[in-house]
């Protein structure tokens, strides 16, 4: 949340804000966008995406207002979460905040800190620091959100490369999941499921032994996508 107002809306309602975790894939670790605030009563402190939901507006619109005012970034996928409602999120006064959360290529993306923060800065998940409110807690249920996802559909259709080896899909499974997976169980589950296409290449320009190269099966993507799975570790 943001305790900030502006002209060009109409005035917010009153008490009820917008949250948004953005998390971002780099190849390497999963991560979480912050920003440092630049204005109200939050200056200085690292925050979600967030603002006061506007009387002309749905929650949907406001999340993608808010994105877009502080980022720069628009017509994102954000997924709602929950509404947070403990009367002492926020002290001196009731805030209703409504959570959204989504998780993107970094690569997509160029993220642009508006006026309205000092610093949107990329934080790793293991790493980030006490955020303002109940902002942590926002963030460890979507979270918790989105590792139940993975285990119940398929995920890295934009965050993987269009070939990959079963390795780097394992490696944002666990990135994900926050675990040590089993090599030969993750590959033996993964291809049993048929979501993948083994590829006649191999990786090019690697200082190892070159491991094959697969590709997501598109309908096999979209049917367990819309079915879902029991994919348990």
């Amino acid at each position: 949340m943001t305790e900030i107002t502006t002209n060009q809306h109409k005035p917010a309602v009153d008490g009820i804000t917008i949250d948004c975790v953005f998390f971002g894939f780099n190849k390497e670790s999963l991560e979480v966008l912050l920003v440092q605030h630049a204005q109200g009563e939050s200056i200085g402190k690292w925050g979600l995406l967030g603002g006061w939901l506007q009387a002309d507006e749905s929650a949907d619109d406001a999340a993608q207002r808010i994105l877009q005012e502080l980022t720069g970034l628009e017509d994102i996928y954000l997924e709602q979460l929950k509404a947070f409602t403990n009367p002492k999120r926020v002290l001196e006064r009731r805030v209703v905040t409504i959570g959204y959360y989504t998780l993107v290529n970094r690569e997509d993306y160029n993220i642009k800190a508006s006026l309205r923060v000092i610093e949107a800065k990329w934080y790793k998940i293991n790493e980030i620091p006490d955020l303002i409110f109940d902002h942590n807690e926002i963030l460890n249920v979507s979270l918790m959100q989105l590792r139940n996802r993975v285990r119940q559909a398929p995920i890295g259709f934009n965050l993987l490369p269009e070939k990959f080896t079963l390795l780097q899909l394992m490696h944002l499974y666990e990135e994900i999941l926050g675990i040590e997976l089993d090599k030969s169980n993750f590959r033996r589950k993964i291809l049993h499921m048929k979501l993948l296409t083994e590829l006649d290449e191999k990786q090019k320009d690697v200082s190892h032994r070159a491991a094959k190269l697969y590709k997501f099966d598109d309908e096999m993507y979209k049917k367990l996508t819309q079915k879902g799975f029991n994919f348990e570790y």
